[in-house]
């Protein structure tokens, strides 16, 4: 459980991970418009960041809690067999907190939420760079698609590889006047990693 706290870092793979995105990025540019370069606080987040950024420009990174994967509180630091010891899972809602202090993924919704409307709020036109987490990427999702209106629709889960691309454009519909002015342009895009990596 890897919290503020527990987080040490990546792991050798995650390094590698981060360094492939990296050499795709330089290589491609496609990232070369970038102007504003957010991490979460979490150490794995901020090295990713660190790893990528001579690919982007080497723009100040801006640290934001608000790009944090779930705080998990007392289970924090805690392996998942201990966490199920002392705190057993059982059924999981959205507002359930399964340890004490543990971020409910309601909760979670809404410090993303904030977060994701703080940037389209102060960074209007540019090209904007998040390094954070699955559960953020799920949580934009769940924001910007109101996928939470379906929340009690079975649905299929949402689960981007690490250091996988989603990207978010503003610009209006040019099909459809009655959409969000947003576009999802890609989720998932992990093609700078040699195969699809599973755990």
């Amino acid at each position: 459980m890897a919290g503020h706290a527990g987080c040490q870092g990546l792991s050798e793979r995650g390094r590698a991970q981060a360094q492939a995105l990296h050499d795709r990025l330089a290589h491609s540019g496609e990232l070369s418009d970038a102007s504003v370069f957010y991490a979460s606080l979490m150490p794995r987040a901020i090295e990713t960041a660190q790893i990528i950024a001579p690919a982007i420009g080497d723009l100040e990174l801006r640290l934001e809690c608000g790009f944090c994967e779930g705080h998990p509180g007392d289970a924090d630091g805690l392996t998942w067999v201990e966490c199920d010891e002392r705190y057993p899972a059982g059924e999981w809602t959205a507002d359930r907190a399964r340890a004490p202090g543990w971020e409910t993924w309601t909760e979670m919704g809404v410090r993303v939420a904030k977060a994701l409307t703080g940037l389209v709020k102060h960074h209007p036109g540019e090209t904007i760079v998040v390094a954070s987490h699955g559960g953020v990427v799920a949580q934009s999702m769940m924001h910007f698609l109101a996928l939470h209106e379906l929340a009690t629709t079975p649905r299929a889960w949402i689960s981007p590889d690490n250091t996988s691309i989603t990207e978010w454009c503003f610009a209006s519909n040019p099909y459809h006047g009655e959409t969000m002015p947003l576009e999802l342009v890609r989720y998932n895009d992990f093609a700078h990693l040699s195969r699809r990596p599973r755990g």
